[in-house]
């Protein structure tokens, strides 16, 4: 991925001069912010996006869920849970991202990469997922091992790992709450729930609106990193964090390459839907899992680690090869 901070060397710039507020080292390399003048500074914009989502869905989305349901979440109704997620996710997620883009950038679809990919580039950012969905696995599986063995002989890893296990067992909770299928109904919630809406409202805010405002001051590589890396810890998963971070990255590299907001969505719709078909089927997301099988070798992860790390650096080639025919073509 360190093809994104090779600024100005795929991409040109059109001719004319760039924003009078943005120095023109920073104009980002693809040049879709070209003559586009910002309200406020962009790396403001994109704090207040982090800063203002967070309190408008963790804080005052999670009040309005404790008054609707007068205090008492145990008892509520689970699909009226679900809606009340989903109904937050759109008004402190996905309007405020559209607002915000509307008043400091005014054009809406150029900012937030709004524009169909064909066919070739959907399918070639599937396969990466894959090939990357495999290797955390096996990174996942490594860590949690490795957490176990040291808090063994260290009190102080035992102490943080009992810690993460508590808010981990909290995740654990509310995510199988959210995911038990009783009916037909409680599937079509589910996925809308946790496939289709996170993957609509946190990419428009994630990589949309936050990822492009850091691009007009800093590379595409380091907007996409500094973007995955609150994507991450916006989630509350501990155990998963590295691998949320990784994935956010690489939905940013695909929103980025693409320059369509539309891929890393549907990435994002199928990394959900299949983390839903997995607790389905075997009862565990091992994305928010902490637990370690005995019986397996060590080295079978590590391996696979390797083996995937370098299938996904030759999967990394063949993107750049993709996109630098086209730009000659």
């Amino acid at each position: 991925m360190e093809e994104l901070n090779n600024k100005g060397q795929e991409e040109k710039l059109p001719e004319g001069n760039p924003p009078e507020n943005i120095p023109p080292e920073n104009v980002p390399p693809e040049g879709n912010l070209h003559g586009i003048k910002p309200r406020i500074s962009p790396i403001a914009a994109a704090f207040i996006g982090l800063i203002g989502g967070f309190l408008l869905y963790q804080i005052v989305g999670g009040l309005l869920t404790l008054v609707i349901f007068n205090f008492d979440l145990k008892n509520a109704s689970i699909n009226a849970m679900r809606l009340m997620t989903m109904g937050g996710q759109i008004l402190f997620i996905l309007l405020p991202a559209l607002i915000l883009t509307k008043y400091i950038y005014e054009d809406v679809s150029t900012v937030l990469r709004i524009k169909l990919p064909n066919i070739k580039e959907i399918l070639l950012f599937v396969a990466g997922i894959i090939i990357l969905s495999f290797l955390l696995q096996n990174y996942l599986y490594i860590q949690n091992y490795y957490i176990n063995e040291f808090s063994k002989y260290n009190q102080t890893i035992k102490a943080l790992k009992t810690s993460l296990d508590s808010l981990n067992d909290l995740v654990e909770k509310t995510y199988g709450d959210l995911l038990a299928v009783h009916n037909p109904l409680d599937l079509v919630l589910v996925i809308a729930v946790v496939s289709i809406v996170p993957a609509i409202c946190e990419e428009t805010m994630f990589r949309g609106f936050i990822q492009r405002s850091f691009e007009f001051k800093l590379s595409p590589f380091l907007s996409a990193f500094i973007t995955a890396v609150f994507f991450g810890l916006y989630h509350f998963n501990p155990y998963g964090l590295i691998p949320l971070i990784g994935l956010g990255f690489f939905f940013g590299y695909a929103g980025y390459k693409s320059g369509s907001i539309l891929v890393p969505m549907f990435l994002h719709f199928l990394n959900n839907l299949s983390a839903v078909i997995l607790y389905l089927v075997f009862g565990n997301d091992e994305l928010i899992s902490s637990t370690v099988v005995p019986q397996i070798d060590i080295r079978i992860p590590l391996f696979g680690l390797l083996a995937f790390a370098l299938l996904f650096v030759g999967y990394i080639n063949i993107v750049k090869n993709y996109y630098k025919k086209i730009k000659t073509t």
